[in-house]
């Protein structure tokens, strides 16, 4: 079977599995999901020898760090893959729930309904976590879904397929109501992203370059962000021991990920106070810094920045810093460089709070807090399929909302119009 009929297959299959999906009980639904949730556990073990498999294959290819982190399947990533699915199970189900239900002058009553979206194409790059992550919330949301996993993770991508499957079984739901695509093709992805007659959306996850791609090719409507260039702003009226510990969190808790901070403002009343505590603590754990004239005559090893740095996603060791005059220019530098993702700003001022909130523009704007919460799981929704920086449909984590649509229900008892 060609790479072309491979793919119709599951879109069509994907399309009944859809419709059967859409009607499933909330109870039969979460049977699914816990029963995933206690394969998994149960398989925890293989899933990481399958894991291995992927890591080793990768090293051989010369995988970068970044790359290579998100790739890695861990006992403590398994738990929240576990911990993700069951509370995805507890969260109320979007599906059917009726809203804005008035009554007309005429005597009919309108409202919206929230329904599936239907089949949604999910085209992701190393981590194999986003295969729990999405299946469970199309799952949830009443929709089928065809996952692309990279082929850099065939082979745990396979591993927790079939986790879902059994799950799936379990609960009597069509086992085409999640379906992981079994080929390293990359022609797959140009299959899967002009299905329109069987996939309503495409959720690309992965590095700019694909995102880039899809975003041009794609025949289906796309939720997408491609770059997460984040910025935290200290204020002059920062809690500095705060101010602290959110910048170094911010930065180095994890590299590889969108929602870690990649530009560093300060303003200048505590920029002695504060940058050579924080240059310190980044020097510890290798960050290079790359400042503004200011920054580097307050620090001596930091380097430089160019007009290109304040554009760029590193997902490395490495801030951008740039001292500023004050929460106006910090919040101009944000609105011209940043890629509306998250910024955060970290300030004892309500009033400064407030106004960083209403006019910085990005999906997910934080006070006193670091940029590493931007994500769906410590949001509450259980787990994410994306974050979206667009600003139609869905914005910001996307869950299961988000992987629902509305439509108009009228009641009446005999009504005509006039």
């Amino acid at each position: 079977m060609s790479v072309k009929q491979y793919m119709l297959q599951l879109g069509q299959q994907a399309r009944q599995a859809g419709r059967m999906l859409s009607k499933a009980e909330t109870s039969q639904k979460n049977q699914a999901l816990l029963k995933i949730a206690e394969v998994i556990a149960a398989k925890s073990a293989a899933l990481i020898t399958e894991n291995q498999k992927d890591l080793d294959a990768a090293k051989a290819n010369g995988l970068d760090a970044a790359s290579m982190d998100r790739l890695q399947l861990t006992p403590t990533r398994i738990a929240a893959m576990i911990d993700g699915l069951r509370q995805v199970a507890a969260l109320p189900d979007p599906v059917g729930e009726i809203t804005q239900l008035n009554y007309r002058p005429s005597g009919i009553q309108v409202g919206q309904m929230r329904v599936p979206l239907g089949v949604i194409g999910i085209i992701y790059e190393s981590r194999p976590n986003v295969t729990i992550d999405a299946a469970a919330l199309c799952l949830k949301a009443g929709n089928a879904c065809i996952l692309r996993g990279g082929s850099e993770s065939i082979h745990s991508n396979q591993a927790i397929a079939a986790c879902i499957v059994e799950g799936l079984a379990a609960a009597g739901l069509p086992a085409a109501a999640v379906q992981v695509v079994e080929t390293t093709d990359r022609a797959a992805v140009g299959e899967l992203i002009t299905l329109k007659d069987y996939v309503d959306v495409i959720v690309p996850r992965g590095g700019k370059s694909l995102i880039e791609r899809i975003s041009a090719e794609a025949t289906i409507p796309v939720i997408k962000h491609l770059d997460g260039i984040c910025h935290v702003y200290i204020d002059g009226e920062a809690d500095l021991e705060k101010a602290i510990a959110i910048a170094v969190n911010a930065k180095t808790h994890r590299y590889g990920v969108c929602n870690a901070m990649e530009t560093l403002l300060v303003a200048e009343s505590v920029a002695a106070q504060v940058l050579p505590q924080l240059a310190a603590i980044y020097r510890d754990k290798g960050v290079e810094l790359r400042g503004c004239l200011k920054t580097c005559s307050l620090l001596a090893d930091c380097v430089r920045a160019t007009e290109q740095d304040w554009h760029t996603e590193y997902l490395a060791p490495i801030l951008s810093i740039r001292i500023v005059a004050d929460i106006d220019q910090a919040i101009a530098h944000i609105n011209q460089y940043s890629s509306a993702h998250t910024e955060a700003i970290v300030t004892e001022n309500y009033t400064l709070a407030r106004r960083f909130l209403r006019e910085v523009d990005s999906s997910s704007v934080m006070v006193n807090a670091s940029t590493r919460f931007a994500d769906g799981f410590e949001y509450g929704l259980g787990a994410e399929i994306g974050i979206s920086t667009d600003k139609l449909h869905a914005r910001g984590p996307v869950g299961l909302q988000g992987l629902t649509s509305l439509k108009y229900i009228v009641l009446g008892d005999g009504h005509i119009r006039y």
